[in-house]
């Protein structure tokens, strides 16, 4: 009865410190974040600031059905929904939206946090896109309280995504988080139906248990398609997507780790 209270803290406690490296981190990128900007030189400070922190960069190297991940960030422009690759090529342009997701591992735990972002001046579409995304985010992290289930998030991202007339993406998903990156529960942004509810199943939230909770949202439909790199994923039609993701811990009220 003892062991597990004192696991949680332990987790809780780990988190913590990979999540303010990660928050450090990423308020720093957010200075950066300008046209003209290589992003693959954005990848190669990010890994700099992780490293001096003593931790390590949790992306890199990650690998997803035999591929190796190469970079410490993900960073999607426009169309491109995640794991949108740094390139010595690909440049910030004026009027771009960018989302930048990184992780850290740091003493053996993990914190996972996104941010979609304005390029200077962006047309009062994309800003909305940008907002509603982000207040779905909050409106998911709210639902992060002992004896919630799954679908309570799901609910309250999907309800506020669709109200705008916007859609989330099916076949991403948030995640539980602590010694792994990806750890059980699936935190989707819809509510399942049919075959889909044996891949989330709607499992009842425990008091300090970590999540990353991550709203994917287009401005079309919600299908997606993946890239020949093997990772960028991107709309099938097109449209603009935005991407925002806090690690928070399950309580009462939900205790948000992670800042950008």
């Amino acid at each position: 009865m003892g062991a597990f209270p004192a696991i949680l803290s332990s987790v809780r406690r780990g988190v913590e410190q990979a999540a303010q490296v990660l928050s450090d981190v990423l308020q720093r990128l957010r200075k950066e974040l300008k046209p003209g900007v290589m992003t693959m030189e954005l990848d190669l400070l990010a890994e700099d600031l992780i490293r001096s922190c003593g931790a390590e960069p949790a992306f890199k190297g990650y690998v997803v059905d035999g591929r190796r991940y190469p970079y410490t960030l993900c960073i999607s422009i426009n169309h491109e929904v995640v794991h949108g690759m740094p390139a010595t090529d690909r440049f910030f342009r004026e009027g771009d939206i960018v989302s930048i997701d990184c992780g850290v591992r740091k003493n053996g735990y993990y914190a996972d946090a996104a941010f979609t972002v304005g390029i200077g001046t962006i047309d009062d579409k994309a800003r909305h896109l940008l907002q509603v995304t982000e207040e779905a985010l909050w409106l998911g992290i709210e639902q992060a309280i002992p004896g919630n289930r799954v679908y309570d998030i799901a609910t309250a991202i999907q309800r506020h995504v669709e109200r705008h007339y916007y859609s989330v993406v099916r076949e991403l998903s948030g995640h539980g988080i602590g010694r792994r990156l990806h750890e059980s529960p699936s935190i989707p942004n819809f509510v399942p139906t049919g075959s889909w509810r044996w891949r989330f199943p709607n499992e009842r939230l425990r008091s300090g248990q970590a999540l990353a909770i991550e709203p994917m949202v287009t401005a079309g439909l919600p299908e997606v398609c993946t890239a020949a790199d093997g990772w960028t994923v991107y709309t099938a039609d097109g449209s603009l997507a935005a991407h925002f993701e806090h690690t928070v811990l399950v309580e009462t009220p939900p205790v948000v780790l992670t800042h950008w």
